[in-house]
């Protein structure tokens, strides 16, 4: 075993008489016991379909109780786990599994119905505590050549999962982090959150993903902990799933505190639960979260809100704000890991300008599954991230490379923008792109998704107009507002900014300058 597998059975185990996981769908607690006989059920199961180390198992599944518990048993037997989002459609489903040697594919019910059940993927099914019936399709033109051998445990260096990233742009590239690189992110998580046996999460992010697959859930498992799995966040029940389960912290996104702020059911259950709430913090990290929402979330709520940065290659965390020292509008001190800033091909430390954020450390890959020698200089990994570090080590994330706005010869981050515009009370949520412009080359634009108010766009664009001319500089004030009602995004819930340029050129709807 590796110290990974070893210490979450240790945890169960210290635990047989505890409630350590709740799926908030059914509303149940599983004890530990419970979940060391649904590890041993789905390990036999996998043994007896002749699965071993290597293999790698494609899983679309929501949120529940069982996806921990599918995880470490996967692992325990030197299976690679590749999870993609439960909406996955079925059909690009299918493709993936067939474009790579995938062993089993595990998924929900209803995408169970719709998979041909041929010779070459045969189902099976099996019953656990945490769930009824749990569908796994194993691949037997791999399966059906092999001779029954006593599996063999998994190495440190071993993959055990394996991630897409959550680009905004082109196809999302396959990340493999060991069990030692995920043991290890888990560990320093541990460390810089100060989790304790005391601390319950909730999970309301995707377990498709880094945050909550890692920092959420693996960490909590390795510090003892509680969990409470939901299917999905929803702002009108969430201080009633906070209050009643005794929730501690919660790792999320920007969006997700908008809306929470935005949202009157969400408002008025908190004025309601407020004496019985227990939250040490609110994690918020995936991309920049404005100044103004968090300090009107900490006023609001009453509760802290700790910024970080991290990515699915540094098997999450890369940056935290210190408990006792958070710095707003920085991403915090770097966790355990090393950090430089590139500027024109030289690597800066310690108090620097702005250039590309690259990294390394314990935790943070050296290649990717499918090889992109072009992402890696000389043992650092490059984030395509602009940011630059202060004279106290906090680091500020100015956005992506490729979103920069090239303004007649000047670089616009569009976060700069998106930060100031959120100050306006007319605006709900604030996306900056660059549009092709043929006397600038891009324009700055703004998109913007308004409260609700009964003035009309007319009014709300000179608001706007008025509002950056005071508050930016002359190459960063945005020449054209438009509206929107949603943005596209992806699973994270960072805004698609190629999308929704695409819609933008084809529409050219809302422009007011």
């Amino acid at each position: 075993m590796t110290k990974l597998t070893q210490q979450l059975t240790n945890k169960l185990e210290n635990g047989q008489n505890t409630e350590l996981i709740k799926d908030e769908v059914i509303a149940s607690w599983f004890t530990g016991r419970q979940l060391i006989e649904d590890v041993a059920n789905l390990r036999q199961h996998f043994i007896n379909l002749k699965v071993k180390r290597g293999d790698i198992a494609l899983i679309s599944l929501a949120n529940s109780a069982l996806y921990p518990i599918l995880m470490q048993s996967l692992w325990e037997l030197g299976v690679i786990a590749h999870p993609v989002a439960a909406t996955t459609p079925l059909s690009q489903l299918q493709a993936e599994f067939n474009e790579y040697d995938y062993t089993l594919l595990i998924v929900g019910n209803e995408l169970a119905t719709g998979i041909v059940n041929d010779a070459v993927l045969e189902e099976t099914s099996v019953k656990l505590n945490t769930t009824n019936k749990l569908s796994i399709f194993v691949n037997s033109a791999i399966t059906g050549k092999r001779i029954f051998t006593e599996p063999t445990g998994p190495l440190e260096e071993d993959v055990a999962l394996i991630l897409n990233t959550s680009g905004t742009t082109g196809k999302p590239k396959r990340v493999g982090l060991s069990h030692k690189q995920l043991y290890q992110a888990a560990v320093h998580n541990i460390a810089s959150h100060a989790l304790t046996t005391a601390d319950t999460t909730m999970i309301v992010l995707p377990l498709s993903h880094i945050n909550a697959q890692v920092i959420a859930c693996l960490s909590t498992r390795l510090s003892g902990g509680k969990m409470v799995i939901a299917k999905k966040f929803s702002a009108s029940h969430f201080w009633q799933q906070v209050s009643t389960n005794g929730v501690t912290w919660v790792s999320m996104v920007p969006t997700i505190i908008s809306i929470l702020l935005l949202n009157e059911k969400s408002r008025a259950s908190y004025s309601q639960l407020q004496a019985q709430i227990r939250l040490r913090f609110i994690r918020s990290a995936s991309f920049s979260l404005p100044e103004v929402k968090l300090m009107d979330f900490e006023r609001q709520f009453h509760t802290r809100v700790i910024e970080g940065y991290g990515m699915t290659e540094a098997a999450g965390q890369i940056t935290l704000n210190p408990l006792d020292a958070p710095k707003i509008g920085s991403t915090g001190k770097a966790v355990a890991t090393d950090i430089a800033i590139l500027v024109d091909g030289q690597l800066e430390t310690g108090n620097t300008r702005v250039g590309e954020i690259v990294l390394r450390g314990d935790h943070v890959i050296s290649d990717y599954v499918d090889p992109h020698p072009e992402s890696f200089t000389d043992g650092w990994l490059m984030t395509g991230d602009i940011g630059y570090l202060d004279e106290d080590g906090y680091l500020f994330v100015k956005g992506r490379i490729r979103d920069m706005i090239n303004h007649g010869g000047e670089k616009v981050a569009p976060a700069e923008v998106e930060s100031v515009l959120s100050e306006l009370d007319l605006v709900a949520d604030v996306a900056v792109i660059g549009l092709p412009d043929d006397l600038y080359g891009e324009a700055v634009t703004a998109v913007i998704k308004t409260k609700q108010t009964a003035a009309s766009e007319f009014a709300q664009t000179k608001e706007v107009m008025r509002f950056v001319k005071k508050n930016l500089a002359v190459f960063e004030q945005p020449t054209r507002v438009y509206f929107v009602d949603k943005f596209p995004r992806n699973a994270s819930g960072k805004v698609v900014r190629a999308e929704l340029k695409k819609q933008l050129t084809r529409s050219m709807v809302g422009e007011k300058v």
